[in-house]
């Protein structure tokens, strides 16, 4: 009970912090959107399928399940496997009301939780050589590169890594490493090295429904790789809306 109302508080927090609400554009009916009878969205729709063949990915998505930004690890049984100073970061910043989450200093959400927002939804827009994923909280975003090339020998560590990505049959499988180890995992803390490498499965079911199996690699945090069953959901005939973040009750938050 004590953890779920020291999540519920650094939810509230976060909320105050970047002022973020949840409002997208009204009546914008989009082309290339199936339909029912009556003019809605067809969300059970097939998957649109783009010129390689594979299921085309684009549209804007949010998350089915806004629980995994309040513990990424829930289905994990026993929770995370923590190393043991992991579990101790672990148990810190929830002891501390998660106030030094790097959200409320308006610095970002990183990979996998920039997706679990569920008043954020994010973009995609695929092409042959290259995904993009926009993130509307912050306004920030991602670049999968599909066009064969490799990790790069030195990379520099950044908060949404370095992805490449390549088809296994319908799924698309994105690779990331070359992270900093400032981001958190969730909102209560899940905490990583640099070393994390996190492996995301892509799959779109239909029109309206994606689903994206992320397994973290994270030998200096776990003691084993685990994984995360998401799922979201398509939020048609809409656009992003510009989102800024500006930080100013940081230094009114104590904590515990």
């Amino acid at each position: 009970m004590e953890r779920f109302i020291a999540l519920r508080l650094g939810i509230a927090a976060l909320l105050l912090f970047t002022g973020v609400a949840s409002a997208q554009w009204l009546n914008l009916p989009l082309p290339g959107t199936p339909r029912t009878a009556d003019g809605k969205p067809n969300l059970t729709a097939p998957a649109p399928i783009a010129g390689n063949g594979k299921p085309d990915l684009s549209g804007i998505w949010r998350t089915a399940d806004g629980r995994l930004l309040g513990n990424l690890a829930a289905a994990e049984p026993g929770g995370a496997p923590f190393q043991p100073w992991a579990a101790a970061l672990y148990k810190e910043r929830q002891d501390n009301l998660a106030k030094d989450r790097p959200t409320g200093k308006c610095l970002p959400h990183g990979i996998p939780d920039a997706m679990m927002v569920r008043s954020g939804p994010f973009k995609i827009v695929q092409t042959p050589a290259v995904t993009l994923i926009l993130y509307e909280e912050m306004n920030h975003y991602r670049q999968v590169f599909s066009d064969g090339r490799d990790f790069p020998p030195d990379m520099n560590p950044a908060w949404f890594g370095y992805s490449v990505g390549k088809w296994d049959g319908s799924t698309f499988v994105v690779e990331t490493k070359g992270f900093n180890d400032r981001s958190w995992l969730d909102d209560p803390g899940h905490p990583h090295s640099e070393d994390m490498h996190v492996t995301e499965r892509f799959t779109r079911r239909d029109f309206g429904h994606l689903d994206v199996q992320i397994t973290i690699d994270d030998a200096k945090t776990y003691t084993r790789p685990w994984s995360v069953n998401a799922r979201f959901e398509l939020m048609p005939d809409t656009e992003l809306i510009e989102n800024i973040c500006e930080d100013k009750d940081t230094p009114h938050m104590v904590g515990r």
